[in-house]
C-alpha cells in the first residue's frame, strides 16, 4: 500500500519539514504534487517526477527531481515552488494569524503533467503551514501614514 507523509505535520511556514513517499515498487516513476487554496480560492500548485529507489521509498530531501515545476535535490522544493493556475496571480497569506494554509500533497503512478489529474492519486496528505507561532501576539500599528503590524513573542 503506497502512503506519503510529511513530518511534522503542522508546521511554520519557514520550517523545513519531510515529505517520504513508501510502499512503490523499486524504480518506479511518480509524479509528487502539492497544491493549495489561498483565501480567494485561486489554486497553486507544483510538481516534482521521481524514481523510486530500490526499496520503493521516494525522499525529497535526499532524491533529485527528475523534472517538474524544479529539478534536483530541494527537500522544500514542492512547497518553494508552487505556481498559481492562472497567470499573474500572487500567494499572499493574509491571516497570518488566524489560520494555515492548507497544503495537499500527492502521489501518481507515471508522469502527471495536467494541471488537473484525470486519475485518483495513489496516495495523499495534507500539512498545515502556519505563520504565526503559537502564543504570538499581533498589534495592529497606525502612526501618521505609517500601517503595519507588530509580532510578539509569548
Amino acid at each position: 500500500m503506497v502512503e506519503v507523509t510529511v513530518t511534522p505535520q503542522s508546521s511554520l511556514a519557514d520550517r523545513r519539514v519531510q515529505v517520504r513517499v513508501r510502499g512503490l515498487s523499486p524504480s518506479q516513476l511518480v509524479t509528487l504534487r502539492a497544491w493549495l487554496k489561498d483565501e480567494h480560492g485561486e489554486c497553486f500548485q507544483s510538481r516534482a517526477f521521481f524514481r523510486a529507489d530500490g526499496s520503493g521509498e521516494v525522499d525529497p530531501g535526499n532524491q533529485a527531481a527528475l523534472g517538474g515545476s524544479y529539478s534536483g535535490v530541494w527537500p522544500m522544493g514542492l512547497f518553494w515552488f508552487l505556481q498559481p493556475d492562472k497567470l499573474f496571480r500572487r500567494l499572499v497569506k493574509r491571516d497570518v494569524a488566524g489560520s494555515p494554509f492548507q497544503v495537499r500533497l500527492e502521489v501518481f503512478d507515471g508522469l502527471c503533467l495536467g494541471t488537473e489529474p484525470q486519475e485518483q492519486p495513489l496516495a495523499s496528505c495534507e500539512a498545515e503551514r502556519w505563520y504565526v507561532g503559537p502564543g504570538v501576539q499581533r498589534v495592529p500599528i497606525r502612526e501618521g501614514r505609517v500601517r503595519g503590524a507588530l509580532f510578539l513573542p509569548p
